[in-house]
């Protein structure tokens, strides 16, 4: 159980790692690093390698962002066997739609509750 949580705490902190050089050392704004990190998700999971790493990792392959490319990919595959080329689109956002939705719900309130800074 131990080597779990330390395999999860290593792993995760490999793809913080990742985000961190390419904030500062390729001095990537946000928005393209958050990008880059749900496309190496994305990628890895086409080619059949973010399933064994959450095998491994655990929640230090779920949480991070790159998990999001993974679903996005899952959800393309799942519904292309099914539906064909419209199921590639309709996948991604049946897998990921709770998830956006509750991104955009958070941030609303988020946005009601606090005061901005800037």
């Amino acid at each position: 159980m131990l080597a779990m949580f330390f395999w999860a705490f290593v792993i995760g902190g490999l793809f913080c790692v990742v985000g961190q050089l390419l904030f500062d050392v390729a001095k990537l704004t946000p928005g393209h690093t958050l990008s880059l990190l749900v496309v190496i998700g994305a990628v890895l999971a086409g080619f059949g390698l973010y399933e064994p790493l959450i095998d491994f990792a655990g929640a230090g392959a779920t949480i991070p962002i790159t998990s999001f490319g993974n679903s996005l990919v899952q959800g393309a595959m799942q519904e292309a066997d099914k539906h064909g080329i419209v199921g590639v689109l309709t996948g991604m956002f049946e897998v990921t739609s709770s998830g956006i939705s509750a991104a955009i719900v958070f941030g609303f309130l988020g946005a009601l509750l606090f005061k901005p800074k800037g």
